[in-house]
């Protein structure tokens, strides 16, 4: 799911005749995004999950 809504942002962002402008704004927000504590701990949980999984296997 995250690749998907990675893949779509960079599509729009690479299809984007915005400009340089909206480029740097949508750079900006995703930082915002990714470095937010509740999206990293989200991603640690994620992580666990996955491993424990795979782990068992």
């Amino acid at each position: 799911m995250v690749r998907l809504v990675l893949g779509i942002g960079i599509g729009y962002v690479l299809g984007s005749r915005a400009g340089r402008e909206r480029y740097e704004q949508i750079k900006r927000w995703t930082s915002k995004v990714a470095d937010h504590p509740a999206v990293q701990g989200a991603a640690g949980f994620v992580q666990a999950k996955v491993s424990s999984v795979f782990s068992k296997e």
